[in-house]
Formats: structure tokens, sequence, C-alpha cells
């Protein structure tokens, strides 16, 4: 078992009269850590609410009051599991927190979509909400120590990081491509009310074929064989079910700086792989500065959440080629940092352009040998 960073975070908000939401993709652990906290909860006083199951989902869709004092009786730690799948969830809470106060009320969710749309409002002041990300390499660090990051770093790259991959018994490959066939191809299209699994499937192999480049949504709508608009629906759904995120070019003062592209990553490089069906070892890939590029990336991602940190993250290009492969903004400074996976062949060297207008506070050249610094 390794320790989620967020579990002693969570633990500060138990009994303090706010609901607790945790938002996460499929499998990265949500309810595994909602069981971890509430470990010392007696058996009585806790119910445990599955929101994949059809008779949760009835009960839990615009009740009365009656009935969830009949649901709760002595109960004082309730779990609402997946709770996007309710009908109404954000009122059906509502009605909870204003007239239970005694009841703890823990959620998790997959798709920030719904839970967004549905709970903002009817919550406002009345929940904490955090992000679980697959395991971080903090996490790792701090549960393996170095001689088991060190270890399990070439399984990361391929494989990802979600808990059944790197701590389950099955074959990673198994686990990843049943994740992806149930989640990507099946939830997330029930969930969204989406038609064209094969325009979705298209999209996300045309995505995992570009990760570290710009990306164009007019050259993705020609490859997938649908419109602009469709394309950009698409993967605003995946953002909000956490399979990729979206990096914002930044400009300010520079008249060829690229103002409008994007690049678009994967929080997980197995789910990435999965989607190309290519689990191929390090030594045999021609992609390992993409997989490289991605991986720290998303890593500092997990870094920055989970520290609480309020950064703009960006990458930088201009019309002539000269770039900068991350970019974070935090209280006006700027920090870079340029991914290289064998710094032995590719000499570093961040442009002057850039340096010369910006002014940076640091400028990182970040390798296999010095990644560790920068994410625990």
């Amino acid at each position: 078992m390794i320790k989620r960073t967020l579990q002693k975070v969570l633990e500060q908000y138990m009994g303090k009269g706010k609901a607790i939401l945790l938002i996460g993709a499929r499998q990265v652990g949500k309810s595994t850590l909602f069981r971890m906290l509430t470990e010392t909860v007696t058996e009585d006083a806790l119910l445990w609410l599955n929101c994949d199951l059809q008779n949760v989902r009835d009960t839990l869709t615009n009740p009365t009051l009656t009935t969830l004092q009949l649901l709760f009786g002595n109960k004082n730690v309730v779990v609402i599991d997946e709770a996007q799948r309710v009908t109404n969830v954000g009122m059906t809470l509502k009605l909870i927190v204003d007239n239970f106060p005694h009841v703890q009320l823990l959620v998790t969710g997959s798709s920030a979509l719904d839970l967004h749309n549905r709970l903002n409002e009817p919550l406002t002041g009345r929940k904490v909400e955090y992000h679980l990300y697959p395991i971080s390499t903090g996490e790792l660090y701090a549960s393996k120590g170095l001689l088991g990051v060190n270890e399990l770093f070439g399984q990361r790259m391929v494989y990802g990081s979600y808990p059944d991959v790197l701590l389950g018994a099955l074959p990673p490959e198994k686990v990843l491509m049943e994740l992806a066939e149930s989640y990507l191809y099946k939830d997330i299209l029930e969930m969204e009310g989406i038609r064209k699994s094969s325009v979705l499937q298209k999209l996300l192999v045309a995505l995992a074929l570009q990760v570290g480049s710009e990306v164009s949504y007019n050259e993705l709508s020609k490859t997938v064989g649908v419109d602009n608009k469709t394309v950009e629906k698409y993967i605003d759904i995946l953002e909000k079910c956490y399979i990729v995120f979206k990096l914002n070019s930044f400009s300010r003062n520079i008249r060829s700086e690229l103002t409008k592209s994007k690049k678009i990553y994967f929080y997980d490089l197995g789910v990435r792989n999965a989607v190309l069906r290519s689990f191929a070892p390090l030594e045999l890939r021609q992609d390992n500065g993409a997989l490289w590029e991605n991986f720290f990336i998303a890593e500092r991602l997990k870094y920055n959440h989970y520290a609480d940190r309020m950064v703009n993250a960006y990458f930088w290009r201009t019309s002539d080629k000269q770039e900068i492969d991350y970019i974070e903004e935090v209280n006006g400074e700027l920090h870079l940092f340029e991914m290289k996976w064998n710094v032995k062949k590719q000499k570093t060297k961040l442009p002057n352009l850039f340096m010369e207008t910006y002014h940076p506070k640091q400028a990182n050249v970040i390798t296999p040998e010095n990644y560790l610094l920068f994410l625990i």
C-alpha cells in the first residue's frame, strides 16, 4: 500500500461540518483513500453508498428528508461513491449538508463535467474539494525511497502510475486495456451521451501521437473526420474526465510569439500507451523524448496540486520555432523547464529572446538524473 499525500490533508477536515469532495479518473484510488480515511470509524457508524448500483442511484435521486433519515439511521459518516451518476446530485448533497449536521459527508466523482455543473452552486462554502491523480513520484518516494523510485522508473514511463498497475497482481497491459475499454470507451460515452465511439477513439489516438507537439483543432478535425466544434467538445470532455490536460502558449510582448497555440498531454502515460496499444520497453521506443516531456509535466502538475501551489502553466514558442517546453508563473515570477531525455546528445541553450525579454527567476534543464529534485 502506498500512502496518499491527500490523506493527511483530508483528515484535517473530518468532523468540521464541510462535505469532502474527491474528484479524479476511475481507478486512481479515490475509494481506497476514503477507506483509509475511515478505517477508525466503527462499522455501525459508517454508510457506504456505491452509485454504480441502480438502487442506490434511485434512492439518492431527489430524495425526501424522510428517505434520507431512514437511509442514514444512526450513521455519522456517509460515503457517496461515484456521485456523478446520480441525477440532480448537487441538490441531494445540499439537502444532506443542510439537514444532517452530525453527518460527515465524503463524496467521490470521476467526471468534473457533471460534478462541477451540479455542485458548485448548491455547495458553495459547504465543501472542500481536492483532485486525486495516479500515484505521484512524491508519494512513491515517501513509501519506497530512492531505490524504489528508480526501480519503477522505466515501468512508469511505459505503463503509468495507476495503483493497480504499480501494485496489482495482474499484468499491467491487461489492467490498462481493461481501463481503456471500460472507462475511456464506455463510461465516458455513457456519462456524456456521446454516440460516436469511433470518433472518440480516433481523436485519442491522434492526441496520443501528438504529445509534446502543438495541437491544431483544424488538423484534428480533418484527421478524425468531424468539425472543429465537435473536436473541441470531445477534448473538453476528456479534460473534465481527467484523461488529458491542456497547456496554453505564453505570450506577452514579442510579436513573433504564438498566441493561440496549445499542447495536450495525458495525465497518465499508461493510458496514452494503451490508446496506441504500444507497450514496448524504453530501449526499443522512438518516442522517449515525448514520453519524458509528458511524464515530467504531469508529475509536476500533481506536485503543485498536492502542495497547494497556485501556478499558471504554459509553454512558449515563436513563429521561427524558438521554444521552451514548460513555464510556471508563480506570483508574477517565471520558472522555466526544458526537458531533455538524453542530455549528452542534445546541447541545451534556452532562447536569448525569452531570457532577455522576461528575465525569468529560474531556468532548469530536466533530465532523468535530476528530475526528482523538482518533484519531492
